[in-house]
């Protein structure tokens, strides 16, 4: 029996990227992905989302039977991703109280408007007390990007920023940002599994050439 078709082994320019900067062309990909607002330390709903996320994500990949979806194929759940926004704080850091989110899962082709509306409908019926109606399915395109591999804590983000940042002007491009085109971050570890110094996390930021 061949493994399950893995996105990370695939397409490894997205998801396998080193300390070194790099500049990337990201295609269109299919995402469920759930908006909310708050600090992802403390905040019920940031905790609810991932519960959703990972609930319809999964839901999708055991589909047996009639229920399989055309096209259907085995596959590795994708990792993690999201996009931030925030207000400063007013002393040159972040109020992760106020940070603006959308969490996502990416999603093989196959996963259609119906079939993510299958999905939520099986997920409430086995966990009603989760409200599927905020999760949608989109797809996105974020084009040119910067990225780099973060090691470490998710507070110590600065410092790998400050070089994703010189490295882009350094390449004669700028940072891009628009109501579309957001700060992006991958979780490859589990934090729950993983002791903080050993977190690897992808920082992708959109960018456009000077």
């Amino acid at each position: 029996m061949p493994a399950p078709f893995d996105f990370k082994k695939h397409s490894k320019e997205l998801y396998s990227p080193t300390a070194k900067p790099s500049i990337i062309e990201v295609p269109e990909m299919v995402f469920i992905t759930i908006d909310g607002q708050g600090n992802p330390n403390t905040s019920k709903a940031y905790a609810e989302a991932l519960e959703i996320l990972y609930s319809l994500s999964y839901s999708i990949k055991m589909s047996k039977g009639d229920s399989r979806p055309e096209g259907f194929f085995d596959y590795v759940v994708p990792p993690l991703e999201g996009l931030w926004w925030g207000v400063d704080s007013g002393a040159g850091g972040i109020d992760k109280d106020k940070l603006c989110w959308t969490s996502m899962i990416r999603q093989p082709d196959f996963v259609t408007q119906e079939v993510f509306e299958r999905a939520k409908t099986a997920l409430g019926k086995k966990k009603p007390e989760l409200d599927t109606t905020k999760a949608s399915l989109m797809t996105i395109t974020e084009g040119l990007c910067a990225q780099i591999l973060h090691i470490g804590s998710y507070d110590d983000e600065p410092a790998t920023m400050k070089a994703l940042e010189t490295y882009i002007g350094e390449s004669g491009y700028r940072p891009d940002f628009s109501d579309t085109r957001k700060h992006h971050e991958i979780y490859l570890s589990d934090p729950r599994k993983v002791a903080p110094e050993k977190l690897k996390t992808i920082i992708r930021l959109p960018i456009a050439k000077n």
